[in-house]
């Protein structure tokens, strides 16, 4: 299965149509046993999730492959090998894995930054060592990629995809890393819950975006479509994407993500690709409640 269980909710209170709040750790293992059971074997997570790899590690991941990022380099490092191998050892360490599939970068602009090199250099070694599998990035942008590709060779990328942001189509990079065996996994799928919230639920700070929630609206309410699937399927259309990585709040939502992306189904798609990086960015989102 294409899925993957990201795990943010697993550590922090995440969304915007969040209202569970963080996952308990006894919804978690039933989440990540459900999971094993439908043959998803890859697991997101993040040093900076909170208490996320700490929860996994309780249930035990052993049998999966646990993907993880390292977090901002600090403005001042001396020593950025020992910062990346301590974060490890620990992250490795609450995860109780002797092996991570994936290190990313949280921040991939770290790479062409002060300690570029050397944080590349670090994560090769930990490669080298046997330690991690496949080393990468996670992008907010493929304008990141540009910057990052003419320097450092990556294993693997994850990237925000969805109906309404299609800027790793438009630009090429869809077709670009799949040419260059570089595996993509995708996040996002929903713009963080926005495209499953009721029409009459969005903020008021989205309204410059009506005329896109009202035809989205339209189009599920004219074909009596449900939001999840729709997005599920839009993102499953694409065969070079390798890992459609998705969240949840409880198991019963789990099951009914993973009933959708089971039984994926074609369709034309309603034309709501959205250029707007005030929108498709959600790190931009908190700037819009000020805005007048």
């Amino acid at each position: 299965m294409k899925l993957a269980l990201g795990t943010v909710q697993f550590g922090l209170s995440y969304g915007i149509a969040n209202q569970a709040g963080q996952v308990s750790r006894t919804e978690a293992k039933k989440m990540l046993e459900f999971a094993v059971s439908q043959g998803l074997d890859t697991i997101d997570t993040a040093i900076a999730y909170g208490d996320s790899e700490a929860c996994l590690g309780e249930i035990g991941v052993q049998s999966l492959k646990v993907i993880t990022k390292l977090p901002p380099i600090p403005s001042v490092c001396d020593d950025i090998n020992r910062w990346v191998s301590q974060h490890i050892s620990e992250s490795m360490g609450r995860l109780g894995s002797k092996e991570l599939y994936g290190l990313m970068l949280h921040r991939s602009t770290d790479l062409i930054g002060e300690y570029g090199q050397q944080l590349y250099n670090a994560m090769q070694n930990l490669k080298e060592d046997r330690l991690v599998r496949k080393i990468g990035v996670s992008i907010y942008s493929p304008v990141e990629l540009d910057a990052i590709s003419s320097q450092f060779a990556v294993d693997i990328v994850q990237a925000p995809f969805n109906v309404a942001d299609q800027r790793l189509l438009t630009t090429g990079w869809l077709d670009r890393l799949n040419n260059e065996g570089i595996e993509l996994h995708t996040r996002s799928s929903f713009l963080q819950g926005l495209l499953l919230m009721p029409r009459e639920e969005i903020p008021e700070k989205f309204s410059r975006w009506n005329p896109l929630w009202d035809r989205w609206d339209g189009w599920l309410r004219e074909f009596n479509l449900s939001a999840a699937k729709v997005c599920l399927d839009f993102v499953h259309s694409f065969e070079k994407i390798d890992r459609i990585v998705i969240g949840a709040e409880n198991l019963s939502q789990l099951q009914q993500l993973v009933t959708f992306a089971s039984e994926p189904s074609k369709m034309e798609f309603p034309a709501m690709m959205c250029n707007d990086e005030m929108l498709i960015n959600p790190a931009n989102w908190p700037s819009l409640g000020k805005q007048k």
